[in-house]
């Protein structure tokens, strides 16, 4: 692979990184999309929420953008003093193509003593009825995505992707307490079927995780080692889900043809990473801490996954790599992003302290007169030693990169 090339991964791996550690945030589900904005949400959000029916309009010009005229079917809400009602009219400052009688929901804003409306949202009848019905997003997490789980893979597409933008923004944890609800079979089929859109596999295989079986881990398994050059949306959460069921047992096969096999396609590899990730973050111990930070360490020697594998091995907190990325950084070939990540690595090291010894000394020690006063030393750890002795080498003969690599230190 040419240095171009393991650049552009670097750069792609970054961003994609970045989005990993912003959904880690908002404690949305970790192989999903970023979080959208559902119909419960807009709902909620909006100061007044109509269904309304397409009654005619005039389509746009050269000199202006048209309008579309509507009635109120019924009204959802609206903030208190709102005069709208059941047959009153709406007209919007631009052209929306229909049919006379189809129907919209309108979500409204209110400014000064007017409601601004958004576009309007084409539904179905039963799309409208399942919205009307949606719980409040401040009702209990796990309550809502009940109601939700019975409509995911809908036939109704609004439905079907509404329901996973649910599950989708949830934190693991509510998903997880939900998991003797889960329809297993219907897992199962989805996550071989072809109708099924790539970017819901993740969240799917994660759920067949929490609910499967031996027979699951034989499906997962099958799909993981499934040949390919392609990108496999999804299969990151396939290999989460499958880590959940077979733990050590599962990784030593997601090692040996995921990492340690050079010829697995590097989209396959990253979302190896990925599931060790997520099994260090949610696994509850189904995998020990060092065998994650042991197969993560397998990638150290890939320049093109260095970085990240940095990134992850401080969050680990293993700091058993210092004197390797030491030999790391003096390598000529070593991309800049390396070594930043280098360098943060060892700020974080020595920031660890953990549960540092401690020992109590006479504070008036040496003098020739005994002291009642005591102070308390302590003992720094190992790493945190050898951390500060590693930067001080990187500053005095590289003191540019340690600079841009400390702008961006965030670990207080």
């Amino acid at each position: 692979m040419s240095r171009f090339r393991l650049l552009k991964c670097s750069t792609v791996l970054a961003l994609a990184a970045a989005i990993f550690m912003l959904s880690d945030l908002a404690m949305s589900c970790p192989f999903c999309a970023a979080p959208s904005l559902t119909l419960s949400e807009q709902v909620a959000q909006a100061d007044a929420v109509v269904l309304a029916k397409w009654t005619g309009g005039r389509p746009a010009n050269l000199s202006d953008a048209g309008t579309t005229e509507l009635e109120v079917i019924e009204v959802v809400h609206q903030a208190e003093g709102g005069k709208l009602a059941p047959g009153s009219p709406i007209s919007l400052i631009r052209y929306r193509t229909a049919k006379p009688g189809d129907q919209f929901m309108l979500f409204g804003t209110k400014v000064d003593s007017a409601i601004e409306w958004g576009s309007p949202l084409e539904v179905s009848k039963v799309a409208y009825e399942y919205m009307r019905n949606s719980p409040k997003p401040t009702v209990a997490a796990g309550e809502r995505l009940k109601y939700f789980l019975k409509y995911l893979e809908s036939e109704d597409k609004m439905i079907g992707d509404d329901a996973f933008g649910e599950f989708a923004n949830a934190a693991y944890a509510d998903v997880a307490k939900l998991s003797d609800e889960f329809p297993r079979e219907k897992l199962r089929k989805w996550l071989t079927s072809k109708d099924v859109s790539p970017g819901r596999l993740g969240l799917y295989g994660m759920m067949l995780g929490l609910c499967g079986n031996d027979e699951d881990v034989k499906l997962m398994q099958s799909r993981i080692l499934e040949p390919t050059d392609d990108f496999r949306l999804g299969i990151d959460g396939i290999m989460g889900g499958y880590l959940l069921l077979t733990g050590e047992k599962g990784l030593d096969l997601i090692e040996k043809e995921k990492l340690i096999n050079m010829s697995a396609p590097f989209s396959e590899t990253y979302a190896a990473i990925q599931a060790i990730r997520f099994m260090w973050q949610y696994g509850d111990g189904k995998i020990s801490i060092e065998r994650l930070r042991q197969a993560t360490r397998l990638l150290l020697d890939r320049p093109e996954l260095a970085d990240l594998v940095i990134a992850d091995l401080s969050r680990m907190k293993d700091w058993s790599v210092q004197d390797k990325l030491m030999v790391i950084y003096d390598d000529e070939t070593s991309f800049p992003s390396v070594k930043r990540a280098i360098v943060r690595y060892m700020l974080s090291s020595t920031k660890d302290l953990g549960e540092a010894k401690t020992e109590t000394a006479d504070s008036n020690a040496g003098a020739s007169e005994p002291s009642s006063e005591k102070t308390t030393v302590a003992e720094l750890p190992a790493h945190v030693i050898k951390g500060q002795k590693c930067l001080e080498e990187l500053e005095k003969k590289d003191p540019k990169t340690v600079n841009e690599a400390k702008r961006f230190f965030l670990l207080k």
